[in-house]
């Protein structure tokens, strides 16, 4: 490998080298420091005159006389089945005190979208352990599923209770978790792989950790090397693999720091004009090819600054994925756990994965009700601000009442609480009792003589 000692310029964690020879694209660099220390990069940019380097420990102590060599290899990643049950860093070494791993394979982290041609519809239901997710806006083998949350909201302990319970019911392929936070603190960590540890979960989990402190350039290829781990789960040894990704918008404000250092023309709210194709090359990696047993299904999280679903990071992952997760101020403020709002949420994908022979029949005619009563009771709520509950009508009084049950008993939930998805319908059927039957006007009468309470009643009498 040739040695330059042609830098020009450092700006941020960017080295800026002159009179190269050919140099590819996201190649591998060793830069070796006045002190004798090396620092690892990746190239960001290359042309005629210049390339621009993209160190992954930062340019501190770094100056003008260092050596750079480029290594004509891209990043990868050692795969195998051992991954499963370790701790990683962001970019891949161990972090839980055991050996390096040994690979099966080393594998490019920068994959390709899945092609169109070759995926297969996702239809197969995925369950949660979480009423709201499950009964109401239900996550499928395949899919992509974002969690659209805000600052102080308890999205990294929703993520943690779905990693802990997600199964795919009567599945004979094995169930993995690929879990990816990026931008977290010290402590956030240190709850992530207690909670992993203490409930077992960390035996069928792979934890790729970047911290607040390290590198903001990591921040970019820690979920690249999660999806890479879990492509190679997912198709060479067919698993059904969960990607949770926490937090997509530490990852975007990593993109854009790194953009202000490149002196790019900003866009959006000063993120690159790129951001959009960016974020598709990660979340287009999820899905089911056809003639594999394996899968892969995505949740992307991100905590949305002032709890603004037009910022650029939401508007841009409502684009590519198939629906979101909404988590609810106010009733994070009740007290309520988990406080997912249903009436925002939605899941493009649910109606192939909840047919009848899925769950359970009943199941989308009583997510449809369970909406539209809920719906109908938050809009009593403002009219009762407005008139007084005693001028309210028998009719709103009983969906103002509905509303509140539903709240209480569905939506809340124990951290701890893994409801199979049976439970949740039979939950909602008995919410769905205190109101009139004529009012459920979103179930058939032939589902309600054979599901609801007071006909499972007659039965038994």
């Amino acid at each position: 490998m040739k040695e330059y000692r042609t830098i020009t310029e450092i700006a941020g964690p960017l080295i800026f080298v002159e009179k190269t020879d050919a140099v590819g694209y996201n190649e591998l660099v060793e830069v070796s420091l006045s002190d004798g220390s090396k620092r690892r990069g990746q190239v960001l940019d290359s042309s005629k005159d210049i390339v621009v380097v993209q160190l992954f420990e930062g340019t501190a102590g770094v100056d003008r006389s260092a050596s750079v060599k480029f290594s004509g290899e891209t990043i990868k990643l050692s795969v195998t089945k051992n991954m499963l049950g370790r701790v990683l860093s962001g970019s891949g070494e161990p972090l839980d005190g055991g050996p390096p791993l040994i690979p099966e394979e080393r594998r490019e982290i920068i994959g390709a979208a899945i092609n169109p041609y070759s995926r297969a519809n996702p239809s197969e239901f995925i369950q949660t352990g979480i009423s709201t997710i499950d009964a109401m806006n239900a996550l499928v083998r395949g899919q992509k599923l974002p969690l659209f949350s805000g600052a102080g909201l308890p999205h990294n302990e929703i993520a943690l209770q779905i990693a802990r319970q997600a199964k795919v019911p009567d599945a004979v392929e094995p169930f993995a978790v690929v879990f990816a936070a990026m931008g977290i603190t010290h402590e956030e960590a240190g709850t992530f792989m207690a909670d992993f540890e203490r409930t077992g979960a960390l035996k069928r989990a792979v934890l790729f950790l970047n911290l607040a402190d390290d590198p903001a350039v990591e921040r970019l290829i820690t979920p690249r090397m999660a999806l890479t781990a879990a492509e190679y789960l997912a198709f060479t040894c067919d698993m059904h693999v969960l990607v949770i990704l926490t937090d997509m918008t530490n990852y975007a404000e990593a993109l854009r720091q790194i953009g202000a250092a490149r002196e790019e023309v900003p866009g959006r709210r000063g993120y690159p004009g790129y951001m959009y194709t960016d974020l598709a090359t990660i979340y287009e990696r999820a899905g089911r090819i056809k003639g594999r047993r394996g899968s892969i299904t995505q949740i992307p999280i991100m905590a949305i600054p002032d709890d603004d679903w037009t910022h650029p990071i939401a508007d841009l992952t409502g684009y590519i994925t198939e629906g979101q997760i909404a988590i609810s101020r106010d009733l994070h403020r009740k007290g309520i756990y988990p406080p997912i709002d249903p009436l925002p949420s939605l899941s493009r994908l649910m109606e192939p994965g909840v047919d009848v022979n899925k769950t359970r029949p009943d199941h989308k005619q009583v997510s449809s009700q369970l909406y539209a009563a809920y719906a109908e009771g938050k809009d009593v709520r403002g009219l009762m601000a407005i008139v007084g509950k005693e001028a309210l009508a028998e009719r709103d009084r009983r969906f103002l009442d509905f509303a509140e049950l539903f709240e209480q008993q569905f939506i809340r939930q124990g951290k701890e609480e893994d409801r199979q998805v049976v439970e949740s319908l039979e939950l909602g059927w008995k919410l769905l009792s205190t109101l009139d039957m004529a009012w459920l006007t979103k179930i058939d009468r032939k589902t309600l003589e054979k599901y609801s309470p007071a006909a499972k009643e007659k039965v038994t009498a």
